[in-house]
């Protein structure tokens, strides 16, 4: 399996509690309602916390920012994505969901990128 994971910041007018409601009540409805066409396994977001905390994490590492949320959406291979994304229905989809995106995401401050898990057990 790969995961492809998205960290996301919001757009500049949107405060991080409108950024949550779009992304929570619209966008993640919407990406489920189409996950077939892109042969998701599994989609999950993670929404930042606005906590002291994370200030406390920044700042006693040197960091940067931390970004509004994590996206992150599994599948079985490199191949399964690419045929996805290549399919008429997966570049008709791709379009809109980026039109979504622009809703509530800043693009140029954010990042994205495949990984591979490896997971240490507990």
């Amino acid at each position: 399996m790969i995961k492809f994971v998205m960290c996301l910041t919001r757009r500049a007018n949107l405060t991080r509690e409108e950024f949550k409601d779009y992304w929570q009540y619209k966008h993640g409805p919407f990406f489920m309602a189409n996950n077939g066409i892109m042969n998701t396994k599994r989609y999950v977001q993670s929404h930042t916390l606005n906590t002291p905390l994370n200030e406390g994490l920044k700042e006693s590492r040197g960091m940067l920012q931390e970004y509004d949320g994590i996206a992150e959406a599994w599948f079985e291979s490199e191949e399964s994505l690419l045929e996805a994304l290549s399919s008429p229905e997966g570049i008709k989809l791709g379009a809109e969901l980026i039109e979504d995106e622009n809703n509530f995401i800043d693009h140029s401050k954010s990042t994205a990128f495949i990984v591979e898990e490896c997971e240490f057990k507990v």
